[in-house]
């Protein structure tokens, strides 16, 4: 019992699954690093009232404006997922709730798929995969990564364990990103102002940027005939960010190599759309995000922010979002 001279230590688990994991198991991973916190999981997306009025924490992928009126003790909304746009930013400001996402947890995970998809396009494997399934013994021919020129849009967590990891393939790496002066594991960093010079040098382009009013469309046809005819588009960013329509349209011209899709626009992707048809296309559904490893990533990073809130040190939490004011 939490005496009445000390800060709460009540945390609560939303009941909805996110990345296919089930919330009981973040509590469990929760319990081992806060021995002194009350951590409870929610068996429903709707928890009951009393347990959301006395929590100082809650950890979820999305909160709603009527749970936050009933969390009258609320400090801290601890988002599962990176991005937080889906996210009531106005009402959890007005509720004077301190908002944190799951930025890094990712990194690993996306950035290994997001090194595949360039592998698999440079060697030719998705070609190779194909003559396997027919029994058929004929060499394909491949290229080499190595010498090509990789654009990594977007240099957050995620993009920049991209970056380091396609280094050591001895590829030229150019950043894209809002501030170019805060550099990157790149052998040169541009701003978006740069970006259309930049795709017209690669053979890769690599998107993981967070979607924006700034990036939303920004992979468009003019970008698009930018792209050399033997560049690769890959997206593990957010399928909003590329114009379909004109993607389809320069896949039917043959106008690029190929795409390697994690997220797309619409999602799901109906069955009967265009992009299914590709040979030149992969398709993943939007799962780059999934890993056993999740939960302890994130338990890391909403355990840290938990004591903080109780030391009061709310200046430091990390992963902290900028709400509006």
């Amino acid at each position: 019992m939490t005496r009445p001279d000390e800060p709460s230590r009540d945390l609560l688990v939303l009941g909805e699954k996110f990345n296919g994991l089930p919330p009981a198991d973040l509590a469990t991973a929760l319990r081992d690093r806060l021995p002194d916190w009350r951590v409870g999981a929610a068996t429903t997306p709707d928890p009951p009232r009393e347990r959301v009025a006395d929590a100082t924490v809650l950890v979820g992928p999305a909160v709603t404006p009527d749970l936050l009126a009933d969390a009258s003790g609320l400090e801290l909304f601890a988002c599962a997922y990176a991005g937080y746009d889906h996210l009531p930013l106005a009402e959890l400001a007005a509720h004077d709730v301190a908002v944190t996402t799951a930025g890094g947890v990712h990194v690993p995970n996306v950035a290994e798929q997001a090194v595949g998809f360039v592998l698999t396009f440079a060697r030719g494997l998705q070609e190779a995969w194909r003559r396997q399934q027919r029994r058929e013994w004929r060499v394909t021919d491949p290229g080499e990564l190595a010498g090509s020129t990789v654009t990594v849009v977007g240099l957050g967590a995620i993009g920049t364990g991209i970056a380091k990891r396609l280094a050591p393939f001895g590829v030229e790496i150019v950043g894209v990103r809002h501030s170019p002066e805060k550099g990157g594991p790149c052998d040169e960093v541009v701003g978006y102002e740069g970006l259309h010079d930049a795709l017209a040098r690669s053979a890769y382009v690599v998107l993981a940027c967070p979607l924006t009013e700034e990036t939303a469309g920004l992979i468009d046809a003019a970008a698009l005939h930018t792209f050399p005819t033997d560049a690769v588009l890959v997206n593990v960013a957010r399928g909003e960010i590329v114009d379909t329509e004109a993607l389809v349209a320069m896949l039917r011209s043959g106008g690029i190599r190929g795409a390697a899709l994690d997220v797309t626009d619409p999602e799901p992707l109906p069955e009967d759309h265009p992009l299914w048809n590709f040979g030149n296309v992969q398709i993943t559904p939007h799962s780059a995000g999934r890993t056993p490893a999740y939960h302890d990533r994130l338990a890391d990073i909403v355990a840290e922010n938990a004591e903080r809130i109780v030391a009061g040190d709310t200046e430091k939490l990390r992963n902290r979002v900028t709400l509006p004011e």
